[in-house]
């Protein structure tokens, strides 16, 4: 099993549905011991039963805006596992409004605050569990295309995005001294509650399926399991990576093409709608 003996956080949970799941689920199965961190009462309801699934009792309550919260985890931590061996970052937010309308229009509130929590947190979070990670070590965090390329409604969450893998490329020279690795993974577009409040996401998910080289969407086991990958000791001379699981769509330089009836051709997308 390759991950047995393993130990590792994970933080940003918050169903079943969610790509952490997949990826704390991979890491399950190949016999890693896992703790969980929920954000508020609410979200406690949803991750316990997912810490029980997974046979695990370690679970912390974690806003990683504040830093007496931060503190207490590495305390958490070190108490109940002494050294742990990765952690998963896969936490993001902005309000609703700056992800609608044009990206000209976000607040500077707005745009502090997706910085704040989706890409600071990387930093803070790896800066609170390094007292406690053994070398060889792995961080890893959730990114999407939309950080380097434009994605429609992705809006400030792009930007964060990006920002985001910057930080895990200066991460990873800052880490690499002590033997612990920093990388993302590039998720294709999955039906998860952070992309319920993505404005036609549905669109999204069909442009993806018709112009990815694979002719489909991924799923969260498809990204959990490269997510192990990444993880485990597999990928030890992997860091500061950006690996994409999106069934190929990044690579594409333009929409697939056909031939309607009169033979004028149009973008697949156009004749699907019909």
């Amino acid at each position: 099993m390759l991950m047995k003996g393993k130990k590792g956080l994970v933080v940003g949970i918050a169903n079943n549905k969610s790509i952490a799941y997949g990826i704390a689920k991979a890491c399950k199965a190949q016999g890693a011991e896992l703790a969980f961190t929920y954000l508020n009462e609410q979200l406690e309801k949803r991750v316990r039963p997912i810490a029980e699934e997974m046979g695990s009792e370690a679970v912390y309550q974690l806003d990683v805006t504040k830093p007496e919260e931060l503190e207490a985890l590495t305390k958490s931590l070190e108490k109940d596992f002494g050294k742990i061996d990765f952690v998963v970052h896969s936490v993001a937010f902005a309000p609703r409004r700056a992800l609608e309308g044009s990206f000209l229009e976000t607040e500077q509130a707005d745009f502090a605050l997706a910085m704040d929590t989706s890409v600071y947190s990387l930093v803070s979070l790896t800066r609170a569990c390094l007292p406690v990670m053994n070398e060889g070590g792995s961080i890893l965090t959730l990114s999407y295309l939309g950080g380097p390329k434009y994605i429609p409604h992705y809006n400030v969450m792009g930007v964060a995005k990006a920002a985001l893998e910057a930080s895990v490329r200066y991460l990873a020279v800052d880490l690499g001294g002590r033997g612990i690795r920093v990388n993302a993974v590039s998720a294709g577009p999955i039906k998860t509650l952070a992309a319920s409040g993505i404005g036609d996401f549905k669109n999204i998910l069909h442009w993806n399926e018709i112009n990815a080289p694979l002719k489909k969407n991924v799923t969260i086991e498809e990204v959990g399991n490269s997510g192990m990958y990444l993880l485990s000791d597999l990928s030890s001379g992997v860091t500061g990576e950006v690996h994409y699981v999106d069934a190929g769509y990044h690579i594409m330089g333009m929409g697939a093409v056909e031939k309607d009836e009169s033979g004028r051709t149009v973008l697949s997308w156009d004749q699907r709608k019909k």
